[in-house]
């Protein structure tokens, strides 16, 4: 097979400990990380890099007479403010609750997770300046999941994100708000519940903690882990909708894509013909000599999206595997250097990219949806048995089309835009964080255009029984059968779209090459 099984996954994951340190984080271990009953812990040798540029910093404080930006110096364009000894506590404090400006709607709690789990690991590695008990806290929290209260509009992806890490940082001083054991409190009560002191920040830490990319890398990891499948359910489902049109098989012949050996298609061309292996429909002759683009172009167009995801990921790879707050900090080399490694370019450009290689896979996948309404090649018109009488899967299509044309407005990329901040001194930005919450969006449509192709593949492809597809189509398709049934009078659709949308969210794709 293709090196890849479609499933519905019941079993609840395992419990696993991870231990944070400076080794490279994988997608993998996330997955497993927002799926399972995961422990974190700090390793040894991050108590040691983490303590070890702490006594530097402190040391560093005490003896120089220079300014040191954020750390005895305001921030932005207030760096040429100079703060007294007494005050740096409090100047960190304040830092946090000033910039704690994000608004809109609540991030979802997968993504609070991962902005958590990702500034521990950069913090880890011992360039930050930060406190280890301040470490062990957000971990603390991660496995008491106490998850605080992020909002989604806010930060102009330079500076950090600023804005969303000051709200996800507020419940360690004891402030702000958090979701716990499902219920929405104050940071504060929960913490004296639980017999936790607010942490006192000292120097440099309030920037280490809001400085960062962690907004933007994490909603990227989350929209890549869900990239990643739905680039292998668009192959599944449009081959259904290929053997339920009467499509040919040419188009994915291995010498094509050898002559022009872009990866990605040579990969989506090897998954339809491994997916169609033993199928009766796609073997048998044919009267038409092509199919419309939306068939016989599906290695070309889902291998170009395959390319740009597979990209995207070389990008954030490195990003989350970075330290990205500022001033950073090299104790062996008596060097502290404030540079821009929070600027949110390469995340604001990879995901603008992103977001138009997955509405690629929607707009796609919607014109073999109206193709297989069309009553074309023996199918009925709007795929019912009486139309007229019967509106059948005349909608559906209206939804996805719909869906579609928003995806475009989506894409429209937010990486091109500045706004100066900071009185000039943040004088060009990244816009990242638009870049980022709104891939999630073209994610959401995608899922449901592709649910709708599903549920028309499908039931085109049982007006051509008693012929079968592929053993593997077959079985995907039998699971889809038990979720949603062959539509024989015209139902509530929406209902089954949701129900088609939950399937494939469900479903987990088990290599076992």
């Amino acid at each position: 097979m293709s090196g890849f099984y479609f499933f519905i996954n019941s079993n609840k994951p395992m419990k696993t400990i991870h231990q944070i340190s400076p080794t490279p984080l994988t997608f993998q271990l996330l997955e497993n990380f927002l799926e399972g009953e995961v422990e974190i812990k700090l390793s040894n040798e991050s108590k040691t890099l983490i303590q070890k540029c702490r006594t530097y910093l402190d040391n560093k404080v005490k003896n120089q007479q220079e300014p040191i930006y954020g750390i005895t110096t305001g921030f932005g364009s207030l760096c040429k403010q100079t703060i007294s000894p007494d005050q740096l506590a409090q100047l960190q404090k304040n830092l946090v609750m000033s910039h704690a400006c994000s608004t809109g709607i609540e991030v979802s709690t997968e993504i609070v997770r991962l902005m958590l789990f990702l500034k521990a690991h950069a913090l880890s590695m011992g360039n930050s300046g930060v406190q280890v008990i301040t470490v062990q806290r957000i971990l603390d929290m991660l496995n008491h999941n106490i998850l605080p209260i992020v909002y989604d509009r806010g930060s102009l992806g330079a500076s950090g994100d600023l804005a969303p890490l000051s709200n996800l940082f507020l419940p360690l001083l004891g402030l702000g708000e958090v979701k716990y054991q499902g219920v929405k409190r104050n940071a504060e009560d929960v913490l004296k519940e639980l017999g936790w002191q607010p942490i006192e920040l000292q120097s440099k830490e309030g920037l280490a903690l809001l400085n960062g990319t962690q907004f933007m890398s994490s909603h990227a990891v989350f929209a890549l882990l869900k990239a990643f499948k739905l680039s292998k359910l668009a192959d599944i489902i449009s081959s259904v909708s290929l053997e339920a049109f009467d499509g040919r098989i040419e188009p994915f012949h291995a010498n094509l894509q050898m002559v022009r050996p872009h990866q990605g298609q040579i990969e989506t061309a090897k998954n339809i013909r491994k997916i169609l292996e033993g199928s009766e429909l796609i073997t048998r002759p044919k009267k038409h000599v092509q199919d419309p683009y939306s068939f016989r172009c599906i290695p070309q167009v889902h291998g170009a999206s395959k390319d740009a995801i597979n990209y995207v990921a070389s990008v954030v790879l490195i990003e989350i595997n970075s330290v990205t707050d500022n001033p950073t900090i090299w104790p062996d080399e008596d060097l502290i250097i404030s540079g821009g490694n929070f600027h949110g370019q390469p995340l604001a450009l990879s995901l603008d990219f992103l977001a138009l290689s997955l509405a690629e896979l929607g707009n796609i996948s919607e014109r073999r949806t109206a193709q297989l309404i069309l009553g074309l090649r023996g199918l009925p018109e709007f795929l019912v048995a009486n139309p007229g009488l019967n509106s059948g899967f005349m909608i559906p299509q209206y939804a996805a089309a719909s869906m579609v044309s928003q995806n475009k407005m989506y894409c429209f990329p937010a990486s091109c835009d500045s706004i100066v901040s900071s009185n000039g001194q943040e004088d060009h930005v990244s816009m990242g964080a638009n870049s980022a919450t709104k891939v999630l969006k073209v994610i959401d449509n995608l899922e449901r255009i592709l649910a709708i192709e599903l549920m028309d593949a499908a039931q085109a492809l049982d007006f051509r029984r008693p012929a079968k597809t592929s053993p593997y189509l077959e079985e995907f398709v039998g699971e889809f059968r038990n979720v949603v049934k062959f539509i024989n009078e015209d139902k509530i659709m929406y209902h089954e779209i949701e129900k088609t949308v939950e399937f494939i969210r469900k479903g987990k794709f088990n290599s076992f090459e």
